[in-house]
């Protein structure tokens, strides 16, 4: 039966647009596991004056009131730049939450899809962002463990309201929960020892953010060059370079980034990694102040979770053991702070190499991130 108290607006101006950001806080409040984001992150995800993306894409945002009360949003997504790459006539919706009611799902969900009908679009995927670098997906698998930076926070019934709406599974991201051993396997003592005797490879290990802070760029531009093949990633402009740079770095523990170059200083491969913040920004509500930043980095300090974030080698070199030297690097470090175990982040069902890797340090899968699909046409 048609829910006539429902209604949905289009986003116009910056009271909507804090209402939109600021909804799933109230919708989801007595959801222990929901985790808010940073605010003042969200404010520059959605400023086009802030947010380099915007420049490739179309987009529009929307929230359903019951009444007067706010029970959905949903965002809609056309980048014209992947289409154009991959000669796809693709849109996203992203930033889906919602009350546990399919009739307000189905309001959100086929608003988008008329949307995106009336812009040529003969496919809908989704949940996903402008690119693979913001949270993609719905949860699916491990829903009883806390979510960590950049990836989804929805609760159990959004998948299930999805998929009664015709939408079926595109792809999924797997996480792995790996334990940080006390002594390192005899493999990777072998690999550290030969990489180390290699005078044309250095090891590079930070103390500071100052000193970690030239290699900033370089490390996006290495992202560039590695990440193109992937699902859903779009090469980053210059001013995106610049913004990703600003965001993360006040907040990277430089002890937990680590970077191979050649003779000539050139950077071959990294891995950037951070303490689990999960509990810091559910105490802060997602606010940096007054005491916001307070408790991230307390629950930073305290964490036992390393949480792995992004990494890369330069294809000429994959196979010769750089990532293993950098691993057992960093998982010297997370032991020296008596961390117990890491988080791999979302990986591709379908990076077999990587999924490899994981298990070859005792990885345990244990969480599952589904995008949707469904045809328009």
């Amino acid at each position: 039966m048609l829910d006539t108290h429902l209604r949905i607006e289009k986003i116009n101006g910056p009271s909507e647009l804090r209402a939109f950001i600021h909804l799933p806080a109230s919708i989801y409040e007595n959801i222990p596991r929901w985790v808010p984001p940073l605010y003042v992150d969200e404010y520059q995800f959605h400023d086009p004056l802030k947010n380099p993306a915007y420049k490739d894409a179309v987009t529009e945002k929307w929230i359903v009131y019951r009444k007067n009360l706010a029970v959905g949003r949903i965002m809609g997504i056309i980048h014209h730049a992947y289409n154009r790459i991959h000669k796809e006539k693709t849109a996203r919706f992203f930033q889906m939450d919602c009350i546990d009611d399919p009739a307000v799902a189905s309001l959100l969900i086929k608003t988008v899809e008329a949307w995106a009908r009336e812009h040529g679009m003969d496919k809908l995927i989704g949940p996903f962002g402008f690119s693979d670098k913001d949270p993609q997906g719905f949860q699916v698998q491990g829903l009883e463990h806390l979510p960590v930076i950049a990836t989804p926070s929805n609760p159990a019934y959004m998948p299930a309201l999805l998929a009664s709406l015709g939408y079926e599974k595109y792809i999924d991201c797997v996480s792995y929960r790996i334990p940080i051993p006390e002594q390192l396997p005899a493999l990777y003592e072998r690999i550290l020892g030969r990489i180390g005797r290699n005078p044309k490879l250095q090891l590079l290990e930070f103390k500071s953010r100052k000193a970690l802070k030239p290699y900033i760029v370089p490390v996006f531009q290495l992202i560039n060059e590695t990440y193109t093949p992937l699902f859903g990633f779009v090469p980053m402009s210059d001013a995106e370079i610049q913004k990703m740079a600003k965001q993360y770095l006040p907040i990277l523990n430089p002890s937990f980034v680590k970077a191979m170059i050649d003779e000539n200083g050139n950077l071959l491969s990294f891995v950037v990694a951070m303490p689990d913040l999960s509990m810091g920004l559910q105490k802060a509500k997602g606010k940096l102040f007054p005491f916001g930043l307070f408790h991230i980095f307390s629950a930073m300090r305290k964490s036992k979770q390393l949480n792995l974030l992004l990494g890369a080698v330069k294809e000429k070199y994959r196979g010769k053991g750089l990532d293993v030297y950098m691993a057992m690097a960093l998982i010297q470090s997370a032991s020296a702070r008596g961390m117990t175990h890491m988080d791999s982040h979302l990986i591709l069902e379908t990076n077999t190499t990587m999924r490899a890797e994981c298990e070859k340090l005792g990885g345990e899968l244990y969480k599952r991130f589904r995008i949707f699909q469904k045809q328009l046409i």
